[in-house]
């Protein structure tokens, strides 16, 4: 009898199978430990978070703010569309682009040169294969010759960048 009576406190029951006064202290404690591991891991978190959430925003909001004041300066001046024969009998390609500018100033010398501007283009593109012209390879390549080539045409860097803004295939 007085061995079932250890082994029964040592469950934290008493003699009739009910919980004994000293278990429920541990249960209590273990609920105040895990209450107080709670408030300490979600202040921990909170502080976590605004420390290092905050300073990344700060630092990822300057760049992006000093790329969209560049842009507000960004000047563009849009071409006619071109409608060409590539090299290969039977294949066109429309493209519609618009060029970024170097500066305010030469925005005014652009029209004079438009006839020479659009020869060059149109030269350029009908040289083109279609499977070329068709890759991605393909296509930053034709952006690069047209920068290069229209920007010969006036001596300088007048065009700072080339977009396409249509570029249909058949």
């Amino acid at each position: 009898m007085a061995e079932e009576k250890e082994t029964l406190e040592m469950e934290g029951m008493d003699e009739e199978g009910a919980p004994a006064k000293g278990g429920g202290k541990k249960s209590t404690l273990f609920i105040i430990i895990g209450v107080v591991a709670l408030v300490v891991l979600g202040v921990g978190g909170y502080f976590g978070y605004t420390t290092f959430m905050s300073t990344g925003k700060e630092k990822s909001e300057k760049p992006v703010a000093e790329a969209v004041k560049k842009e507000a300066k960004v000047i563009l001046f849009s071409m006619d569309p071109f409608v060409v024969n590539l090299s290969e009998p039977g294949r066109y390609l429309k493209v519609t682009m618009q060029f970024e500018l170097s500066g305010e100033a030469d925005e005014k010398s652009i029209p004079e040169k438009m006839p020479i501007l659009r020869d060059v283009i149109i030269t350029l593109i009908g040289n083109q294969t279609f499977e070329y012209a068709a890759s991605s390879e393909g296509k930053i390549q034709l952006k690069e010759d047209i920068l290069l080539r229209t920007n010969r045409v006036f001596g300088k860097e007048v065009f700072r960048n080339l977009y396409f803004t249509e570029f249909v295939m058949q």
